[in-house]
């Protein structure tokens, strides 16, 4: 059973920082691309940002990009996303997903086939 449980989510005041993980079980990890998502209530669920299975490639969202950091240890089965400078917009449910195809750089969620329960962020002004 493949099993993704997301931690690190909670209040920040604005300008502050979290670090999320992602704990995955289940399935052959180091083949795996790994995302981080986020959803607002009534929104889309979006794309923050992505990690090859290799870690060797990344990709950000226009927003995450220069604030977040996205990182995996293969040896640990674990992707975490460093969030620094967070701002009130940044406020959402965040998700991690696993594309277990080997595939990277499609940043949709359709192609990732598993998903966690998701870790709230709240960023006060």
């Amino acid at each position: 059973q493949v099993r993704l449980v997301e931690s690190g989510g909670g209040l920040v005041q604005a300008g502050g920082s979290l670090r999320l993980s992602c704990q995955v079980s289940g399935l052959t990890f180091t083949t795996a691309s790994v995302a981080w998502f986020r959803q607002d209530p009534g929104k889309e669920r979006e794309f923050v940002a992505a990690i090859s299975w290799s870690g060797r490639t990344t990709d950000y969202s226009d927003s995450a990009r220069g604030r977040f950091t996205i990182s995996r240890d293969n040896a640990k089965n674990m992707v975490s996303v460093q969030m620094n400078r967070l701002k009130p917009e940044d406020t959402a449910v965040y998700y991690c997903a696993a594309d277990s195809s080997k595939h990277f750089g499609d940043r949709g969620p359709a192609s990732f086939d598993y998903w966690g329960q998701g870790t709230q962020v709240t960023v006060s002004s």
